[in-house]
C-alpha cells in the first residue's frame, strides 16, 4: 500500500496543473510567464492555463506565448452603483466559470495569482475547492485586492523588502521580480536587425510599458527638435503603444534625429540589450527589467495612482544611483517636458555618468526569482 501511495504522489508531482490568474497589463502577465517557463523546465509535461482579462494586451502577450488562456468577464471595482453592479456581475460569472474548470483538476491543481480584478474570482474559486493558492506581488505597495488575496494564499512572493510589512510575516518572502529567461542571455543583434538600427549609434529607448503612454509620447514629440545635436551619435526607438501609434507616426515627418516609432515590441530582453539609455514608466516589472538589463534609466512614475507606488518603485533604483526620476506635473505639463528634456540632454551628453548608472543597475538586479517560485509551488 505504501508503495502504491508513493507512486500516486509521484505521479501527482510529475503532472500538476498550474493555473495562473492575472491580466489587464503586462505587469500582471510577464511575471506569470516567467514562472511558467521555469515550471515547464522543472516538469516538462506540466499543464498550464492562464485566466486573464478580455483586454487586447492580454490576447497579444499570451497569444505569442503559446500557452492556453481563458479571458474572464471580470471588471475592476467602481464606486458608482452602475460600476459596482458590473463588477459584481463580472465577478460572479467569472467565479462560477473558473470553479467549473478547476473542479476537474482539484486534486493536482495549483493557482498562482498576480493580482488585480481578474485574480480575485480565481482565488476565491480555488479556495472553495481547497486548491493551494500562491500570490506574486511585485509592486512595492500592494493594492487592496492583493492585501485581501494575500490572506487566502499559502505564500506571497514579493520583490521588495519594504513590501513585507503589508502581509503576515509567515507568508511573505522576498524573491525579487520573476523575469523571463531571455533576460539571462539577451542577444541585442536580433533587435538591431529587426528594427534596422545603426550599430554604430547609441540607442535611446522610450517606452510607455505594454499599453504605451500618451503623456510620454507627447513629451517626446515636443523634445525631438532639441535632440538634433545628437543626430550623429544617437538614434531613438519609441514604443508608442498600439492605440497611440497612428497619432505619433502622423506627427513625424522630418525628424532631426533617427527616430523609429513602434507600436509594440515583445522581445524586450533583446531590445533593452541594444539600448544605451531608457526612458519609461516605473511599474514594478519595468524597474526590475531595467536593473536586469543593466541600463541607466529615466523613470517617469505613473502619476494617477493614489498610493504613488510607481514613484516608490523608482526610488529603489534612484537610491542606488541607477536611475533618475522625472515626475509629471499634471498641473503644468510644459514644466514636465522641460525637466525631461534637460535631464535627457544631460545624460545623453555624459557617457561616464551613464556607465556609472549602468553598473549601479546591475547591482540592483535580483537573482532567479522565477525559478525560486516555481520550485516552491511544485513543492
Amino acid at each position: 500500500m505504501t508503495q502504491n501511495n508513493n507512486q500516486s504522489n509521484s505521479q501527482l508531482y510529475q503532472t500538476p496543473y498550474v493555473f495562473f490568474a492575472g491580466g489587464g497589463t503586462g505587469g500582471h502577465l510577464y511575471p506569470a510567464l516567467a514562472v511558467a517557463e521555469q515550471v515547464q523546465t522543472l516538469v516538462p509535461d506540466c499543464r498550464m492555463t492562464f485566466f486573464c482579462s478580455s483586454r487586447a494586451v492580454d490576447a497579444r502577450v499570451l497569444g505569442a506565448s503559446g500557452y492556453d488562456f481563458l479571458p474572464l468577464p471580470a471588471e475592476g471595482l467602481g464606486l458608482s452603483p452602475r460600476k459596482f453592479a458590473r463588477f459584481y456581475a463580472g465577478f460572479i460569472k467569472s467565479y462560477y466559470f473558473v470553479k467549473q474548470i478547476l473542479t476537474a483538476h482539484k486534486h493536482n491543481a495549483v493557482v498562482i495569482g498576480t493580482g488585480g480584478f481578474v485574480c480575485a474570482p480565481v482565488v476565491f474559486a480555488a479556495r472553495s475547492l481547497k486548491i493551494p493558492v500562491y500570490l506574486i506581488n511585485v509592486d512595492i505597495v500592494p493594492g487592496k485586492a492583493n492585501r485581501l488575496l494575500g490572506r487566502l494564499s499559502r505564500k506571497i512572493f514579493v520583490q521588495f523588502y519594504d513590501t513585507l510589512h503589508y502581509f503576515k510575516a509567515d507568508k511573505a518572502v522576498v524573491t525579487g521580480c520573476p523575469l523571463r529567461s531571455g533576460f539571462h542571455h539577451p542577444d541585442k543583434s536580433r533587435a538591431v536587425e529587426s528594427l534596422k538600427l545603426d550599430p554604430a549609434k547609441k540607442t535611446l529607448l522610450v517606452t510607455g510599458a505594454s499599453t504605451g503612454s500618451r503623456d510620454i509620447n507627447n513629451a517626446i514629440m515636443s523634445i525631438l527638435p532639441q535632440l538634433a545635436r545628437f543626430s550623429d551619435q544617437w538614434q531613438i526607438v519609441h514604443l508608442t503603444g498600439q492605440a497611440n501609434y497612428q497619432a505619433v507616426a502622423s506627427q513625424i515627418k522630418n525628424s532631426p534625429i533617427s527616430y523609429i516609432p513602434v507600436e509594440y515590441y515583445d522581445d524586450m530582453p533583446n531590445l533593452y540589450a541594444a539600448s544605451d539609455l531608457i526612458i519609461g514608466r516605473s511599474g514594478a516589472v519595468s524597474v526590475a527589467e531595467y536593473a536586469a538589463a543593466g541600463k541607466p534609466s529615466i523613470c517617469i512614475p505613473y502619476p494617477y495612482h493614489k498610493d504613488n507606488h510607481q514613484y516608490l518603485n523608482a526610488q529603489q533604483l534612484r537610491r542606488r544611483n541607477a536611475a533618475v526620476i522625472v515626475a509629471q506635473d499634471l498641473r503644468n505639463p510644459s514644466r514636465f517636458t522641460q525637466n525631461l528634456c534637460k535631464t535627457l540632454i544631460e545624460l545623453m551628453s555624459d557617457q561616464p555618468r551613464r556607465n556609472e548608472m549602468a553598473l549601479a543597475a546591475q547591482e540592483c538586479a535580483a537573482g532567479s526569482a522565477a525559478g525560486t517560485i516555481a520550485k516552491t509551488i511544485l513543492g
